[in-house]
């Protein structure tokens, strides 16, 4: 399978094809990143698949902390962070060659009201790929980590200014618009912390915590007073669990591991926020188990990646009787989880590219 010729499907059944395609900005009628007819321009693949790369990153991060604090073997995590680069490099290459051929502009793509904000995830998988590298490459690693924040900030800054224009209709709004500024900030401060960069990482988290009240005054604003999202973009509600979680796995990466004095209350109201927003997935499920499959599904996999990873280095911080096990169980949970929907989604592709080709 070449990159020019991969099939992105977003979802199960005619119906909801139209409705991912058109959220994703495919013409309406096609699945978004499918194959046009011949003779025609083929379309850009969708911003979503963006979160393959970013779902496996959290995983591989998950096992690094369960190597450290379980003494699970690191060859797991290291594997999975492998399999998490590839799949960026891949995903990056794909998006550059077929957006080569297509009629529709990168730029049309990052102003779409649903795909845009979902672009900022490029550099920030790279952010935490750098500081994963910085741990057998430390100067590498730390000039991937300053490259992508660089290119967060400046994508943010752009895409702030385009909101800013009043072109964006509120009803767009979904849980991706996290991404930009919060999701990056946040990564952002805790890749810093991690390569050595501690002015930098307190900037980060000030940036994505800011931005985090912001937005979810914004958000959920939206969520409760407009129309309900499609079925394409409800998975990107997943993504509101995201910044508590984030910003805990900071504070420990700036704290050294042993938060005391103010971050150690910043830990504890940030796993308290993190309950709150877990009930809230809990409370959502009876409407994502209804959701045709699609690749947006992927749009969960970072978001509960990232509450397991900081509810693992929490268990740690306190210590209580038993805490391993709990651990050890949501760490099972997780990687059950993503493994099944990467099944799901490599059948899915599977399925499109038969249907392409037939």
């Amino acid at each position: 399978m070449t990159t020019e010729s991969i099939p992105i499907p977003t979802a199960a059944g005619p119906a909801a094809r139209t409705a991912a395609g058109t959220a994703a900005g495919a013409a309406p009628g096609t699945a978004a990143g499918t194959v046009a007819a011949p003779g025609a321009s083929p379309t850009r693949i969708p911003f979503v698949t963006l979160a393959i790369s970013i779902g496996l990153a959290g995983l591989a991060g998950d096992w690094s902390i369960a190597g450290r604090l379980l003494g699970v073997p690191p060859v797991i995590g290291n594997v999975v962070w492998i399999i998490a680069a590839i799949a960026w490099v891949w995903l990056i290459v794909a998006h550059l060659v077929r957006g080569r051929r297509s009629a529709d502009s990168l730029g049309d793509q990052l102003r779409h009201p649903a795909q845009g904000p979902i672009g900022s995830l490029a550099p920030t998988v790279g952010m935490l790929l750098g500081a994963k590298l910085a741990d057998v490459a430390p100067l590498a690693g730390e000039i991937v980590v300053v490259v992508m924040i660089a290119v967060a900030a400046v994508f943010a800054a752009w895409i702030l200014g385009h909101w800013a224009s009043g072109r964006v209709q509120a009803a767009a709004i979904h849980g991706g618009y996290f991404l930009p500024t919060v999701a990056a900030g946040l990564v952002a401060a805790g890749a810093a912390a991690k390569v050595g960069l501690p002015t930098l990482a307190i900037g980060a988290l000030a940036v994505g915590v800011f931005f985090w009240i912001v937005m979810s005054v914004i958000i959920i604003a939206r969520l409760a007073f407009l129309p309900p999202l499609p079925d394409a973009l409800v998975p990107t509600l997943a993504i509101i669990a995201a910044p508590p979680a984030v910003a805990g796995e900071a504070v420990f990466a700036m704290s050294g591991g042993a938060p005391t004095g103010l971050a150690a209350g910043a830990v504890s109201a940030l796993i308290a926020i993190t309950v709150v927003m877990a009930g809230m997935q809990i409370a959502l499920v009876r409407r994502y188990r209804y959701l045709p499959f699609g690749l947006g599904f992927w749009s969960f996999t970072f978001a509960y990646a990232a509450v397991v990873g900081f509810v693992m280095e929490w268990l740690a911080f306190a210590a209580f009787p038993g805490w391993q096990i709990i651990a050890a169980v949501l760490l099972g949970l997780i990687s059950v989880f993503i493994g099944v929907i990467s099944v799901r989604s490599i059948a899915l592709v599977v399925l499109a590219r038969r249907r392409t080709a037939g």
